[in-house]
């Protein structure tokens, strides 16, 4: 990292005229400050993060429709605290293909994992289809407080309410 101020330092100095020496001092230590606190900035999150993600993590399970094949989550409101870790059990025990969308939530998380199967989906994710009998597990940490909007995406299932809410508190 020395080499690295150094070397920033050198071409950095030679880039304002020699007029603004004063000017020239400043701009390159402010420069070489910001680049010492990004790096420490990154370190500091990449330890807070491990410590996130040794965290257990609180199951929540929803279910997308049910037996009877209502058009239903159960529950239809689900509450997060920011900075925990959550495991979302989500299955569908009805007869028919559900979608779990929820793109303001999902861009408010930061997303571990999704998996399904023998399958393990890491980034973000905007929208999970549950086919009849499937289940899925998304383990997440909520970041951003709000309320938002959760819906089947299917034509006609929100309008027959399958609809809820997603609250992360502030």
């Amino acid at each position: 990292m020395t080499w690295l101020f150094r070397e920033v330092y050198k071409n950095l100095y030679y880039v304002l005229p020699a007029g603004l020496q004063a000017m020239r001092r400043i701009f390159v230590v402010c420069f070489l400050l910001c680049l010492g606190l990004i790096s420490a900035n990154s370190a500091i999150a990449a330890n807070l993060s491990d410590n996130l993600l040794k965290q257990p993590a609180t199951e929540v399970t929803i279910s997308l429709g049910n037996s009877a094949n209502e058009l239903k989550f159960e529950p239809d409101h689900l509450e997060f605290v920011p900075g925990k870790r959550y495991l979302l059990r989500l299955t569908n025990p009805s007869q028919l293909k559900h979608y779990f969308t929820a793109k303001d939530f999902a861009d408010g998380i930061w997303t571990q994992k999704v998996e399904a199967g023998k399958v393990e989906i890491k980034g973000a994710i905007h929208e999970l289809e549950l086919k009849p009998g499937a289940e899925a597990e998304w383990v997440f940490i909520p970041m951003k407080p709000g309320n938002y909007d959760l819906h089947c995406s299917i034509p006609g299932h929100t309008e027959a309410g399958m609809n809820g809410e997603i609250a992360i508190a502030k």
